[in-house]
């Protein structure tokens, strides 16, 4: 059982790190006139958008370590920028802090171990939150692909893989 649980782990982060290469890939090609694009107003800004996106690892792994949202909101800000090298490097610096996080649990730690976000009324595992970050990064990765799609941008499936 215990190569299975390394095996899905590392499957999980590998896959992540597609989200962090491909997101470094669509920042480079944003043209830095669309970065005050709003496709709605109820919809966060492209660089807005950009933040939370490559905020994603720092931000999840600080929530399912059972930060206040007091300590997420400072984490927020410390890490925002307007610039593309910097938005690439927090989400980098992010996947490495993650990855080590990981790497340090125990087979039964990954499996069992339940933390609990500040909004949440029940907890989640490990193996749980770690399904739960790839596929928000995801997420945001295809609205970013979105924003830059209906900007005009040339981007394509291959900016994905």
């Amino acid at each position: 059982m215990a190569n299975a649980v390394v095996s899905l782990r590392d499957t999980l982060l590998e896959e992540f790190y597609v989200a962090v290469r491909t997101t470094h890939v669509l920042l480079e090609k944003a043209d830095p006139e669309i970065y005050s694009y709003q496709p709605a107003e109820s919809m966060r800004t492209f660089m807005e958008l950009a933040n939370h996106l490559v905020q994603i690892p720092q931000i999840d792994l600080a929530i399912l370590q059972e930060k206040s949202e007091g300590e997420i909101r400072l984490l927020e800000e410390r890490l925002s920028s307007q610039s593309v090298s910097e938005l690439k490097l927090v989400m980098e610096e992010g996947y490495h802090l993650l990855k080590s996080y990981f790497h340090s649990l125990r087979d039964e730690e990954f499996l069992e171990k339940e933390t609990k976000a500040f909004y949440a009324e029940k907890p989640h595992t490990q193996i749980k939150w770690l399904t739960e970050i790839v596929t928000h990064a995801f997420h945001h990765r295809a609205q970013l692909f979105t924003y830059m799609k209906q900007t005009g941008h040339e981007v394509n499936m291959f900016d994905l893989y």
